[in-house]
């Protein structure tokens, strides 16, 4: 069973567009991740143009990948360091913490991600 940060089922993060490394919707990782895309966040206008700064345009539609591009209020599976990076720029999004698996946790501690959770 794949756990959350509170150690409970993961639930999914988002279908429409789907998310994840894997594209199921959820935010699964496995040792191919190697972004570690395992934080459902989301997106702001101010996260999506702090990534575009940093080269991880999440903006752009890329039909070639069956990407339709992100707009404020879209939910997202995001790379661990990246949300990170985004918290230390202080434009980290609000995280929905039922769909953020449980390896986050390794680098960021629940009683931070719990200021930043969605509603």
């Amino acid at each position: 069973m794949v756990k959350n940060v509170f150690g409970q089922t993961l639930k999914p993060c988002c279908f429409t567009p789907k998310t994840g490394f894997y594209r199921d919707g959820y935010c699964h990782t496995g040792p191919d991740d190697t972004g570690t895309h395992t934080v459902c966040a989301v997106m702001t206008k101010e996260f999506l143009e702090f990534s575009q700064s940093v080269g991880n345009d999440l903006i752009t539609p890329r039909p070639e990948y069956d990407f339709p591009g992100l707009i404020p209020g879209d939910k997202w599976c995001l790379c661990l360091t990246r949300w990170i990076q985004a918290y230390h720029a202080n434009v980290a999004p609000k995280v929905l913490l039922e769909a953020t698996h449980e390896k986050t946790l390794d680098l960021i501690g629940l009683e931070e991600l719990v200021k930043f959770a969605a509603k």
